[in-house]
């Protein structure tokens, strides 16, 4: 037996272990000294109060407009409702944005007023971190590293008694339960890395987040999907670190409970919608010379909007020409920054490119005025994000009216859209051709079936208001103000 290199052996092994042990030790003390730091910085601030209760709500786009918005700032109103001694406090990197034009563009775009003298702004000047563009390989692992970065950023600033994210950057949630010495909760969207995204990826199949070199080469497939695989134990770690979570959809709480498996802290809130004045519209469409089909959601990759293009360049087939001429696609969305603009561009350009600029029309940003007019106009919505965690958009659509034709996947499969007979109120599609043709089976049925599917989608919505969801959050976010209230 050659001892000797036994011997090499074991002092390579032994001088590892050390300098491993002295690694963990140093960034013990350094977990420990940053936690007393920001315990002192409590105290120096003034933000331990025996009476002020901080809420501190991570949303670092709160100024996009879209429905996690939404839901922000229902749950703000909902907070200020309830608690006379609480204090928001809104981490965003919205920094060239004043509090007066945050706060009043969510009374234009949501109709939702609040006190603004209990919310205050603190700005992040590191949200570039967290966007994809930075990270065109290993995405997920840089916008989580970027994240805890912004999140070091806002603790640092105004350090809160409560954090909750609600934007789903999970990584932050140790950070403020660890450091901070934060009750800390959250609302996920959507999670970050799902079991369909793995499948995608073990299938090789093409996405948006799957590249076709990566679909083509086996080896970069195994890379991928080992990686995506160790990703999926560190995101359901640092999810377990939340002591409430709160899922938007049924397809959500599947996800998160196969990766973060809490169901004891697990509850299922569905998003906010305006329902209850949308119900109400007295609907002008039927006098209307052309039919309208709408859609509305953000300029995001994710939104599919070319299937939309895609639909109407197969429905142009089935329609006489006089007929056509007054088919109209009404894209309603928000653009979030740069990336979004140029997305919008590209859609605009394959719009010509399909000749469909006469039957195309884009609206960007429009305030809720406008839009509440679009839905009185509109006879058919049309969504066509796969998996969509749930869809806002959708419901509202419903609750004005509109017959829906969703994606069949997600939130719209499981939540909101029922396609049996006898108590239908929408439409499912998978592909360009079944959204072409539900959109003409549509057009084509009398009034009385499109009122009997109009009526029942009005019915079904009513679980989905802004009321349900402020009884249910405020249920959900209970234990975290039990050692503080």
């Amino acid at each position: 037996m050659n001892y000797k290199l036994f011997d090499m052996i074991w002092q390579m092994f032994y001088m590892l272990s050390g300098v491993l042990s002295l690694c963990l030790t140093l960034i013990s003390l350094i977990l420990f000294g940053l936690r007393k730091y920001f315990q002192n910085r409590k105290v120096k601030l003034g933000v331990r109060s025996a009476n002020i209760v901080n809420v501190g709500i991570f949303h670092p786009y709160c100024n996009a407009g879209g429905g996690g918005e939404r839901v922000l700032w229902c749950a703000v109103r909902a907070l200020q409702a309830k608690y006379d001694n609480v204090k928001v406090i809104i981490y965003t990197g919205d920094i060239e944005i004043s509090p007066k034009d945050i706060l009043g563009k969510a009374k234009d775009v949501f109709d939702i007023s609040l006190d603004k003298d209990s919310i205050t702004f603190v700005y992040l000047k590191y949200r570039h971190l967290v966007e994809a563009k930075r990270y065109p390989y290993f995405t997920l692992l840089g916008q989580s590293i970027g994240s805890i970065i912004l999140g070091l950023e806002g603790l640092w600033k105004h350090p809160p008694d409560i954090y909750i994210d609600t934007m789903g950057y999970a990584f932050t949630l140790p950070l403020f339960r660890y450091i901070g010495r934060c009750k800390v909760g959250c609302y996920v969207h959507y999670p970050t890395i799902s079991i369909d995204m793995l499948r995608r990826v073990k299938q090789r199949e093409y996405s948006h987040n799957n590249r076709s070199y990566v679909v083509r080469n086996p080896f970069l497939t195994w890379l991928k999907l080992t990686y995506y695989r160790l990703f999926a134990k560190i995101y359901g770690w640092v999810g377990q670190c939340s002591e409430t979570i709160m899922v938007n959809s049924s397809w959500t709480e599947n996800h998160i409970l196969d990766l973060w498996d809490v169901p004891f802290k697990t509850h299922r809130v569905y998003p906010p919608c305006e329902v209850t004045h949308l119900k109400s519209l007295q609907r002008i469409e039927e006098n209307s010379d052309e039919l309208i089909v709408l859609s509305v959601g953000q300029f995001r990759p994710e939104k599919d909007h070319p299937l939309q293009l895609q639909a109407m360049y197969e429905l142009r087939a089935f329609l006489r020409e006089e007929i056509w001429t007054k088919v109209r696609l009404v894209i309603v969305g928000s653009c979030r920054n740069d990336e979004d603009r140029v997305r919008l561009k590209d859609m605009q350009d394959l719009t010509k490119f399909l000749s469909l600029e006469n039957n195309v029309e884009f609206k960007v940003n429009v305030p809720y005025i406008e839009l509440v007019e679009l839905y009185k106009k509109a006879s058919v919505g049309i969504h066509t994000m796969w998996n969509e965690h749930f869809g806002i958009g959708i419901v509202e659509c419903m609750a004005a009216g509109i017959i829906m034709v969703a994606h069949k996947s997600g939130g719209p499969l499981l939540d909101i859209i029922e396609t049996s007979e006898g108590s239908q109120n929408g439409y499912l599609a998978a592909d360009a051709l079944e959204y072409a043709n539900c959109i003409l089976n549509i057009m084509c049925s009398p009034k009385e079936e499109k009122d009997m599917i109009r009526n029942a989608a009005r019915s079904s919505v009513e679980r989905f208001s802004e009321k349900e969801f402020e009884v249910n959050f405020l249920r959900a976010i209970i234990p975290l103000f039990n050692q503080n209230i």
